[in-house]
């Protein structure tokens, strides 16, 4: 596994902007911080509090809404899908979603950490297995059903 840590004049991981072609405002990760191409991935969404959600979701008490984790969880898997070489010129869209569990609060100021294990993946699907946490205390795990398009 390739991690943050390893980098050298050599490597260094890509940006999920090289990977995925999700831009701002609904790019939900940062950072990479490991990667497998084609197997796994780990990163960051660094919430701030001025994300436009938090004003409505909910006044006095902002809270990272659940299908933002679950898609911030699935942009993360998609950087390992689309950092295989047989899947470029692709695009992994949402074909399921399954067993989304919501542990904690997600509120201004966490900082999420979350990590894909791709499973059986195919030239047109595939499942992943993800799971976010905050401060190493699980927040969301879910299963990820991938269907793989001509980008």
């Amino acid at each position: 596994m390739l991690k943050s840590s390893d980098k050298s004049p050599e490597f260094s991981l890509p940006k999920p902007s090289d990977l995925i072609p999700h831009r701002a405002p609904f790019l939900f990760v940062d950072e990479l911080v490991a990667l497998v191409p084609g197997q796994s991935a780990a990163g960051l969404w660094r919430l701030t509090g001025d994300e436009e959600f938090f004003k409505g979701h909910f006044p006095g008490r902002p809270t990272l809404p659940g299908v933002l984790i679950c898609e911030a969880i699935a942009q993360v898997g998609a950087c390992a899908i689309l950092s295989e070489e047989k899947f470029k010129g692709k695009l992994p869209l949402f074909g399921g979603l399954d067993g989304a569990r919501f542990r904690r609060q997600i509120s201004p100021g966490d900082v999420l950490e979350m990590s894909v294990q791709l499973g059986r993946m195919s030239a047109r699907a595939g499942k992943g297995t993800g799971v976010a946490k905050v401060n190493g205390e699980i927040a969301c795990e879910c299963e990820l059903l991938f269907v793989i398009v001509d980008a």
